[in-house]
């Protein structure tokens, strides 16, 4: 009897201890509200948690991240420079909706430009800034479907910079996800996206108040960015970015019904985040793997270096295995530039292959005219690298 009522009494238990484990499993309910929402760490992509996430939906304002990326870029490129003064058209002038009151023919800097868009969300700044880059606003727009393509994205199309409601402009959580992934990784882009706020045009009777329209930069520690939206047929969306301890969480939902619903669904999948996951840095970005010999090159060495972040992202709860990586190079021969693909890093954990990153170098390596190899030989010769025998 008393070995019957040991074993109900056991069985009792993990009974108890199951139920409960799956009440605790079931619990986990985000954006329950949101037509469509996905949560990311941003090295990685590696997906947290996903909602109807490939579902064709107007972005609204969050298009604006293509636009930011693509302008951006074109900085970077040289195309564009921050102190750049641009010319408003009337085009740019007449946009509805959120703006910084810019008038026709009214001279602003790129940099105040970006803020408008940044933080304040204008759309007559965006195209302003789209006219600046690409001469008119089809051909920016032509550029941000081309982006699209490049970026993988399978569910969306561009027909405006700004995100007013059209039939055929849509995208989805995912892609959504995608582009900020790839905005964040321009860190001068965040030292705007996160100022609360900001004036321009001080001095002057124009002056003009900017607030940040994504209320999480205030509320939320360290959220950073990134883009909110509304239109009447989008509903309340957004794309929120925050890091903490060395881990950057991208968390989009799209079709919220209030602002309020929006900005407290968006608040907890970051909690969620950053409660359960954590982030294994095997090398900083850009880190050198070591210097290489360049065939032909006119610096005869060069750094390789990962393209992304070399990082693991596990729950906390997961036991750590043994991290490790191989590094598949292949011949280097000059030309060479930054961005080049020169090979392969793969990071393996207990000697299981778990992320494969693409290897370029630190620099850009011209090829040797026949002065630099003579010279080269030369200096073999006198070090004894070479034998005259």
């Amino acid at each position: 009897m008393r070995k019957i009522m040991l074993v109900i009494f056991t069985f009792l238990i993990l009974f108890n201890f199951m139920f409960v484990f799956s009440v605790q499993a079931d619990d986990l309910k985000l954006a329950e509200n949101a037509k469509s929402a996905i949560l990311i760490e941003a090295s990685t992509g590696k997906i947290l948690f996903e909602k109807n996430a490939d579902e064709k939906l107007h972005p609204a304002s969050m298009t604006k991240m293509m636009s930011m990326l693509l302008i951006i870029e074109a900085i970077e490129d040289g195309v564009i420079k921050w102190d750049q003064i641009v010319q408003v058209s009337e085009n740019a002038s007449s946009m509805g909706g959120s703006q910084i009151l810019l008038e026709t023919g009214e001279k602003m800097s790129v940099r105040d430009l970006f803020k408008g868009v940044a933080i304040a969300s204008g759309n007559d700044a965006v195209v302003a800034l789209a006219e600046a880059v690409a001469g008119s606003v089809n051909n920016f727009v032509s550029m941000m479907n081309k982006r699209s393509s490049e970026l993988g994205l399978t569910n969306t199309n561009f027909k405006n910079p700004h995100g007013l409601d059209d039939a055929n402009h849509y995208s989805s959580s995912r892609d959504m996800s995608i582009i900020a992934k790839e905005l964040v990784k321009h860190k001068e882009v965040l030292e705007y996206t996160k100022i609360y706020e900001d004036y321009l045009r001080e001095d002057t009777d124009r002056k003009i108040w900017l607030v940040n329209t994504n209320r999480l930069v205030r509320f939320y520690d360290g959220v950073d960015g990134l883009k909110t939206g509304y239109t009447e047929d989008a509903g309340y969306c957004m794309t929120a970015t925050a890091e903490k301890d060395g881990m950057r969480i991208i968390a989009v939902v799209m079709g919220e019904e209030t602002s309020k619903i929006r900005n407290q669904e968006v608040s907890e999948m970051l909690d969620y985040a950053f409660a359960q996951y954590k982030v294994i840095n095997m090398l900083k970005n850009k880190s050198s793997l070591g210097k290489y010999r360049v065939e032909n090159g006119k610096d005869e060495y060069v750094k390789v270096v990962p393209l992304e972040e070399a990082t693991v992202v596990k729950k906390k709860s997961e036991k750590d295995g043994n991290l490790s990586y191989d590094i598949k190079l292949k011949t280097l021969k000059a030309p060479l530039k930054i961005g080049d693909n020169v090979g392969t890093l793969i990071i393996k954990e207990d000697g299981n292959s778990v992320k494969t990153l693409n290897l370029t170098v630190d620099k850009d390596v011209e090829r040797a005219n026949f002065g630099n190899l003579f010279l080269r030989n030369v200096k073999d010769m006198v070090m004894g690298n070479i034998s005259l025998e």
